[in-house]
């Protein structure tokens, strides 16, 4: 009988080490599938959320413009939306140009139109455009006036040719005839604002 018992005790504390073993091993494995599972998600969020630019815009060639553009992303589309006010009444030409300086009196310091695609002058939509030419915005005759477009041809802060960030939005005097190489004919620049990433 002695004998009996000794192995029954044997027995037990066999099934119970063995029972001990396997629940510590799971635990463990709960553990790495957990800590797995927070570097993925924390992977996962790295480099989301589009951030937005906009323009201040300060009256340049005498005006007394003010106003400010915005360029708003989502998904692939980039929307534009420019707001003006203590502006001549009628047709004004709209354009983004190549150069991030508003510094001279009349606008000239910010270049040329935005071409990087080295496309003719035309109207926004048409067979040929630049990626700067923004149309015509209509100003009432409480002076103020707006314009908007939404586009996925444009990037913001990307770096790529397409990227509207360092450059300037330029209001002009007249209408843009959609013609005239390479200006349109949109005569003096009486309002500028240096184009810029929001954080």
């Amino acid at each position: 009988m002695k004998k009996y018992g000794i192995l029954i005790l044997i027995l037990a504390l066999a099934c119970f080490a063995g029972c001990g073993g396997k629940s510590d091993s799971g635990d463990a494995a709960h553990q790495d599938d957990h800590s797995h599972g927070e570097g993925a998600d924390h992977g996962h969020g790295e480099g989301h959320g589009d951030s937005m630019a906009s323009a201040e815009m300060a009256a340049k060639s005498g005006s007394s413009l003010s106003g400010k553009a915005t360029f708003v992303p989502e998904g692939d589309q980039v929307t534009f939306t420019l707001f003006v006010e203590g502006v001549e009444p009628g047709t004004h030409a709209v354009h983004i140009h190549e150069t991030g300086d508003c510094s001279a009196d009349d606008g000239t310091s910010a270049g040329g139109h935005w071409n990087p695609t080295g496309s003719d002058h035309g109207e926004w939509g048409g067979e040929a455009h630049h990626l700067g030419d923004l149309g015509n915005m209509e100003v009432g005759e409480n002076g103020q006036g707006t314009l908007s477009l939404t586009t996925d041809a444009w990037s913001i802060g990307s770096g790529a040719d397409n990227d509207i960030v360092g450059k300037s939005v330029i209001v002009h005097a007249v209408a843009d005839d959609f013609t005239t190489q390479p200006t349109g004919a949109a005569g003096g620049r009486i309002g500028c604002g240096v184009i810029q990433k929001e954080m």
